[in-house]
């Protein structure tokens, strides 16, 4: 006769799991209208996982929220038309004028020339909202120099559609380059380029009393007579002007090569002081502005950008020179 054997692991597995199952004990009766007591576990349920919140950031909230999600440093007050040159809107001269054509907004009312403003303030230029920024930003504005060639106007717009420097330069949202100076169509070399208003109020004033240096190529015979008058002073039409230095760079005939420097730049005023001692010039480069010297490998209609370091040890050097709101339009 065959029986069914089963195998020791599977009896004692089997009366294990017959020993571990205990016949559940039944709820005790009550009788009607008494409560049921609710158990414990339902009662102290874990409560749901929040997550965490993120710090708002963007446009909306830039004025409290960095970008990192940690609240800014609260600023002074500060003057709404300094802001907005620091914000590389433009000069402090030109958001005077905005402000009193109304075209500025301070939280949706019109601003007000001498209004304050704070980090918090939402400040908009025709509907426009504007990343402003204070003194006490931590990036410094950027800065770039840029080798100019002949053939370019220094504008952005032009009614005859000649090339613009500006199209060579490195394209940014939430504000525009700003030029330190300016030079003719026909003059090429060094220009700055700045995202503050303010700093490049201060890079163009006489009163940090920056030097600019020009290469020269004169047509005619610049006599040493001449070059005393140009060092001493002659009269313009707009009043006296005069070099600080002038040096013999080498050439001949008409390609004889001068050196000049001076401590403004005033409307053509290379090319007028040369035209008033009976000379004409026929080529002119500026290789150096204040503390900047043309590098010899920058290419002509090339850009570079200045390091966060340099524009910081820059504006240490002008915050030794006395302040002036005024500035000074040039081209040589």
């Amino acid at each position: 006769m065959k029986t069914n054997k089963r195998t020791p692991f599977r009896a004692s597995q089997g009366k294990s799991e017959a020993a571990s199952v205990r016949p559940e004990r039944a709820a005790p009766r009550r009788s009607r209208g008494e409560e049921v007591p609710v158990a414990e576990e339902a009662v102290a349920k874990p409560a749901p996982r929040r997550r965490q919140g993120v710090a708002p950031t963007g446009r909306a909230n830039r004025g409290n929220i960095g970008r990192n999600g940690k609240p800014l440093a609260e600023a002074k007050p500060e003057r709404l038309q300094k802001v907005l040159a620091q914000a590389g809107v433009g000069s402090r001269r030109e958001m005077e004028e905005w402000i009193a054509a109304g075209k500025v907004s301070v939280n949706g009312e019109v601003a007000t020339i001498g209004q304050s403003v704070v980090p918090t303030d939402k400040v908009k230029i025709g509907g426009r909202l504007i990343n402003i920024r204070f003194t006490g930003s931590a990036r410094p504005p950027r800065v770039l120099m840029y080798h100019k060639p002949e053939g370019e106007i220094v504008s952005r717009d032009d009614p005859d559609g000649r090339p613009s420097v500006f199209a060579a330069l490195p394209r940014m949202r939430g504000g525009r380059w700003i030029v330190v100076g300016r030079l003719d169509f026909n003059t090429s070399g060094l220009l700055l380029f700045t995202t503050s208003g303010d700093l490049a109020n201060r890079l163009m004033h006489p009163s940090s009393q920056l030097v600019r240096e020009y290469a020269v190529r004169v047509l005619g015979e610049l006599t040493l007579e001449a070059q005393q008058q140009l060092l001493k002073g002659i009269e313009l039409e707009d009043g006296p002007a005069n070099f600080s230095s002038l040096v013999d760079a080498g050439g001949e005939g008409a390609n004889k090569w001068y050196r000049v420097s001076l401590f403004e730049g005033r409307n053509r005023e290379v090319r007028r002081m040369f035209e008033a001692v009976g000379c004409t010039v026929s080529r002119l480069i500026r290789v150096r502005y204040g503390p900047f010297t043309l590098p010899p490998q920058l290419k002509r209609g090339r850009v570079h950008e200045l390091s966060e370091v340099e524009v910081k040890a820059l504006m240490r050097e002008l915050a030794k020179t006395p302040r002036n709101e005024a500035g000074s339009p040039e081209s040589a």
